[in-house]
């Protein structure tokens, strides 16, 4: 069997070039689609386009009035007071919350009153406003949900609310304080009305909301403050109560302080510095101990003490001390001048000991002083907090007091300053935020409906359902129609696209035509033996079910009925001239696509020199016989040595067409003739042909083309023939074709184009593996070119024209 080419697989190619060829792919796959439901999408799309156009002849128009309002930032006060109720921060919350005020009910029900649009036609009434109106206001009515009486005054301003909502439009320009309000009408003058109308009453909605809020404030306020005023009097009286009773003298100060308490911090405060004093005088203590020790104390230390004594002297110890070193250098250190000037040094050294132990006197003298001060003050302290502890309780609680009687003076003062504004604020002059920068207009063009914009939906939506349609109908189709399909689907070959052969009518019009033969099914008699019904109803569906049983390839088909098959011999006016059509037109698509199938034999490496092709399909009718008859009539004409043989021994069209009542194969087998006896040759032709015999009633068709004779018979052609073209019965109804194997090289199957259903051509390929394993690939017969021409352009009649027609083929 041949072997397919398919395309590489992606994995070994770059992702992102995988990614754009499988979306070339996938628009391919579409494009593909719309071309060959072409005429569906068309009907789709010019549906989709009249709806528009009378959607667009029986809607009136509408016109939209727009108008712009501002929230002004700016806080106006004549008065200049605070409000009562506070400056609100105007921000993007709060515009979004002024577009929901707009969208209200109450605002709306207030524009429906001042305009009185319950009584106009357009809010409460039903006008023809169009197709699709008119279509849903006969709804209720044919629901029976009709007129119950006259409205009330609420049922009217509800349906004038729904209808002015949906006619209203309140949106926020960007993230400014502009607010956009539209309004849709027929009328545009009432459009532009209506809009001017609802700012106005939305300005006075706040006006009014801000007077009623200020009352309520200031009516609250006032008795607020009478309950106020009693708390302030009655927290001071209880603060004036408490201090007479405790003996709480104010030293002038602001806090009311007890005398006791203003001693204990002034004697604290001297506690501090005593203790300072002290410190420092023991500092000077430790230091003065410290140079003590030392022999001659540094110039440090005695610029520290400040003493003059101590540093002449330290000056003259020096000078002595360098003029013993020179002098012990000069005369020896025995000599009786550096022996004074020693004496001299440690004279000094005493005297400046001496000086020292008069300044660490003094400085112990200051510390001791300091020291007994600081005790003092420490005892005085402790009285003071001593006396202190009696009287801490009483200051808690008189803070306690006067903090209660400022907090209730603070709250009294404040209400009543908020009372004040709140009576200035209801009788000053009302000021709002909101204003009306761009009045609505009466609009010059309608807003709606929109001819260009809906032409382009319902060419979008009709793209769209058209091609949901197109791709369900190809979902559905089921059918093979392209060399793509039948190689993906089946995994075999398209050896050839055979184009249907016309048949002329009397009214002169063309229909398919194909010599094969057809089964009609007949009863059985009501008494037969089910037991035996292979024997007496040889020929019948359940007969040939048993036979796929026994030859192996097949299952038990289900027995529907007490019916059979009988052969109806069928001769069609006509089709007798399709068997050698490729000798009558050599130059036609039809001889073309035969001759694909003699190349695609010839190219075959599993065949030998001696060929012998079946030809088979999956039901009758499919033209596998007339494909037979032209493939032996191409050899033939082109000089090669063939012979036809008709082995379709249920229904023999070939030999009924071609030697009608002439011995055959059958009669070969059993034995009556010689081969060469049952051979003929077919008039004006050099075709050989073997025809079935006498196959009338014949039950056990499936044995004979098993038998070792019929593979004896084949064999011998082998010997004298290059090419054996064998005409086989269908796959579908009956078993004959599966017992072929030993005497068939390989298979061409045949399917009618865009009618046989794939799913039957998988079963009967499925059933009949032998034959697939020997398939030479699959020819798609009767194919309608005017309409392949949307699924595969080149095999349809526009590259046919354009092309093929140079070498003078015709159609």
């Amino acid at each position: 069997m041949l072997q397919i080419n398919k395309r590489p697989p992606l994995s070994g190619r770059d992702p992102d070039k995988a990614g754009a060829a499988s979306l070339i792919d996938a628009l391919n796959g579409a494009v593909r689609i719309l071309r060959r439901q072409l005429p569906i999408v068309v009907v789709v799309m010019v549906c989709s386009v009249a709806l528009a156009a009378l959607y667009l002849f029986n809607t009136p128009p509408r016109y939209t009035a727009t108008g712009t309002m501002v929230i002004d930032t700016r806080k106006l006060q004549l008065l200049e007071k605070q409000s009562v109720l506070g400056d609100i921060q105007i921000d993007a919350s709060t515009v979004q919350t002024q577009v929901e005020v707009l969208k209200s009910e109450n605002i709306s029900l207030a524009v429906i009153r001042k305009l009185h649009l319950t009584e106009d036609p357009e809010f409460v009434g039903e006008p023809s406003t169009g197709l699709v109106s008119s279509i849903f206001g006969f709804l209720p009515k044919l629901l029976g949900r009709g007129d119950s009486g006259p409205p009330s005054q609420f049922e009217l301003e509800q349906t004038a609310l729904q209808q002015f909502d949906g006619a209203r439009t309140v949106a926020r320009q960007g993230l400014t304080y502009v607010i956009d309000v539209g309004f849709t009408s027929l009328d545009p003058e009432k459009a532009a009305r209506i809009v001017n109308t609802l700012v106005e009453s939305y300005i006075e909605d706040q006006l009014d909301a801000k007077y009623q809020a200020a009352h309520r404030a200031g009516v609250w306020l006032l008795e607020r403050i009478k309950e106020l005023r009693t708390q302030a009097t009655a927290a001071e009286r209880a603060v004036v109560d408490f201090k007479e009773k405790n003996n709480i003298v104010d030293t002038g100060g602001t806090g009311g302080k007890l005398m006791n308490e203003q001693q204990l911090t002034e004697v604290n405060s001297q506690l501090i510095l005593a203790s300072a004093a002290t410190a420092e005088a023991k500092a000077r203590v430790d230091r003065i101990q410290a140079v003590m020790k030392q022999d001659v104390p540094d110039a440090s230390v005695a610029d520290a003490l400040h003493s003059e004594v101590i540093t002449k002297l330290r000056q003259q110890y020096l000078e002595d001390s360098q003029r013993e070193s020179i002098f012990a250098q000069k005369y020896g250190a025995s000599h009786l001048a550096v022996i004074n000037l020693r004496t001299q040094m440690q004279e000094i050294k005493r005297s400046i000991e001496d000086e020292m132990r008069k300044i660490a006197g003094t400085y112990e003298s200051d510390y001791q002083i300091a020291l007994t001060r600081e005790n003092s003050l420490r005892n005085s302290l402790a009285n003071v907090v001593m006396e202190s502890q009696s009287s801490g309780i009483a200051q808690v609680q008189l803070r306690e007091l006067k903090s209660s009687a400022d907090t209730a003076r603070t709250l009294y003062d404040n209400f009543l300053q908020r009372y004040m504004e709140a009576v200035q604020q209801q009788e000053a002059v009302p000021i709002s935020e909101t204003r009306l920068i761009s009045p609505a207009t009466r609009p010059l063009k309608k807003s709606s409906p929109k001819g260009m914009l809906t032409l382009l939906v319902a060419l979008a939506g009709g793209g769209v359902l058209s091609f949901g349609f197109a791709y369900l109908r190809e979902a559905s189709d089921g059918v093979l129609r392209t060399t793509d399909q039948v190689e993906d689907i089946l995994h075999v070959n398209c050896l050839a696209m055979v184009p249907a052969l016309k048949l002329p009518s009397p009214q002169g019009e063309g229909k398919s035509g194909e010599a094969d033969g057809s089964f009609a099914e007949r009863s059985l008699a009501g008494g037969q033996d089910l037991l035996r019904q292979v024997v007496d109803a040889p020929l019948s569906r359940y007969a040939d079910a048993i036979r796929s049983v026994k030859g192996g390839s097949g299952r038990l088909a289900k027995k529907g009925g007490q019916s059979d098959a009988s052969i109806l011999e069928q001769k069609p006016a006509g089709s007798r001239n399709f068997l050698h059509y490729v000798v009558d037109a050599p130059f036609s698509r039809y001889a073309e696509a035969i001759r694909s199938v003699k190349i695609a034999a010839d190219l075959s490496g599993v065949l030998k020199s001696h060929k012998v092709i079946g030809l088979t399909s999956t039901l009758p009718n499919e033209g596998k016989s007339t494909i037979a008859a032209n493939l032996a009539h191409l050899i033939a004409d082109a000089g090669g040595n063939v012979i036809l043989v008709d082995a379709d021994l249920r229904s023999p069209s070939l030999s009924t067409w071609l030697a009608p009542n002439a011995p055959g194969m059958i009669d070969v087998v059993i034995g009556n003739i010689p081969l060469d006896a049952a051979v003929t040759t077919l008039p004006a032709s050099r075709l050989h042909f073997l025809a079935a015999g006498a196959t009338s009633k014949l039950p056990h068709t499936n044995e004979i083309l098993a038998s070792a004779a019929m593979k004896h018979v084949i064999d011998t052609l082998r010997a004298a023939y290059d090419y054996i073209i064998v005409d086989l019965s269908p796959v579908a109804p009956i078993v004959d074709v599966r017992a072929t194997g030993h005497i068939i090289d390989t298979y061409v199957y045949v399917i009618e184009w865009g009618q046989t259903k794939i799913d039957v051509v998988e079963r009967g390929l499925s059933e009949a593996q032998p034959i697939y394993d020997r398939l030479l690939g699959v020819v798609l017969n009767k194919v309608d070119t005017s309409t392949q021409n949307r699924y595969e352009r080149y095999h349809g009649n526009h590259y046919h024209r354009k092309y093929y027609s140079k070498y003078g083929y015709l159609e």
